[in-house]
């Protein structure tokens, strides 16, 4: 980053694997030390955009035999990348910025395969489109690097909650959970130094499955349908015995690794009950791969909105589970700061990723750059 200055101001953009809309943040940081944040906000898709995005999952399955349709994809990505633009317009707006005031836009795009299996994974989003549009310098690909050094490519969230963990006062081990469609953790140790982070399970993706096959709506919201329902706890055990949870960390999943077949005899409340359960249980598995228990458990994702999973969580866990809001934090638009945060250490060619949080062998930076007409 051609830039004598300390401080960097810096747009972070996420589609989550969710698949339900963009959220947009502006930070400004010195690529260690998040020094403050600017505005925030979200852009849900259409029915037919988020319709059309989860079509592409299809295209892609099963890629090893077949190529996806090239032109169906191209076009997706197209307005995906369109979609960015305009969320990033408006965020300068309501910022009061203009884009030469902007460093750079973190934009991790939409992940529609994640195989750490086969050191593969596939985030849409056109990175050069979008500083032609914007007039704002790009980083995007933010997980190929980390991948070609023997990482899963995720999670990339935990030196992020670790900066923002270092500004609070910890008595013991805390862990950050993120709940979106697949879900999360950062363990962080007192000191605020010391990290450890793996895929749970999943989160949200199977619930939302489940709901839109039953009922044709895209999440339980607010929890209605498990709370009314029942656990099946044979469906559970099933759900539970899988490979996974016994992998040693770090340790990442793709979206389509697990999936509602074999729960179609349930009533709509009793599967929703029991995904919800899953997602719980799948948290709680966790612990036996943590260097300690976590004194408390912070929240982000959309998950922290369902207050049915919550109880569950603090059930099954047996200590403070509390939403990322409680220290200040917004769960909403954290991982969109979080791309931006590590847009900028990327530009400084600080690590991304760690062989804690990765499993690369070494501290990896990252990231594919697209100068604007505006950059310096």
């Amino acid at each position: 980053m051609q830039n004598t200055k300390q401080q960097y101001c810096a747009i972070g953009l996420m589609s989550g694997t969710s698949m339900d809309g963009i959220d947009g943040a502006v930070i400004y940081s010195d690529g260690e030390k998040i020094d403050r944040l600017g505005p925030a906000l979200s852009h849900p898709y259409t029915p037919d955009f988020h319709n059309r995005l989860r079509a592409i999952l299809q295209h892609v399955a099963g890629f090893e035999q077949r190529q996806p349709d090239d032109v169906v994809v191209a076009v997706v990505e197209q307005e995906l990348t369109d979609r960015h633009a305009a969320l990033v317009m408006e965020l300068l707006q309501q910022a009061g910025l203009t884009a030469g005031e902007v460093d750079l836009i973190g934009f991790h795009g939409q992940t529609i395969l994640h195989r750490p299996d086969l050191g593969f994974t596939w985030q849409l989003g056109d990175g050069a489109r979008l500083a032609a549009q914007t007039g704002i310098a790009v980083v995007n690909d933010f997980r190929a690097n980390d991948m070609a050094h023997g990482g899963e490519g995720a999670p990339f969230a935990p030196l992020y909650h670790a900066a923002l963990m270092r500004q609070e006062t910890l008595s013991g081990p805390v862990a950050v959970l993120n709940l979106g469609g697949v879900g999360n953790v950062t363990w962080i140790a007192a000191d605020g130094r010391e990290i450890l982070s793996f895929d749970t399970g999943p989160a949200n993706s199977l619930l939302d499955d489940w709901m839109q096959k039953q009922k044709g709506l895209s999440c339980d919201l607010n929890g209605e349908y498990a709370g009314r329902g029942g656990v099946d706890e044979e469906q559970l055990a099933r759900l539970m015995d899988h490979p996974y949870f016994d992998r040693i960390p770090p340790k990442s999943l793709d979206r389509g690794d697990f999936s509602i077949q074999g729960l179609e005899l349930l009533s709509v409340e009793d599967g929703a009950a029991t995904l919800t359960a899953f997602t719980s249980a799948s948290v709680r598995a966790a612990l036996a791969h943590l260097p300690a228990p976590p004194l408390a458990w912070y929240v982000t994702g959309g998950g922290r909105h369902n207050p049915v999973l919550m109880d569950y969580l603090a059930k099954s866990l047996e200590v403070s589970v509390a939403p990322v809001e409680i220290l200040g934090w917004r769960g909403d638009s954290l991982e969109a700061e979080l791309f931006a945060y590590l847009a900028i250490r990327s530009r400084l060619g600080l690590p991304l990723s760690l062989p804690a949080t990765t499993g690369a062998k070494q501290a990896v930076s990252g990231g594919c750059f697209y100068p604007s007409r505006l950059s310096r």
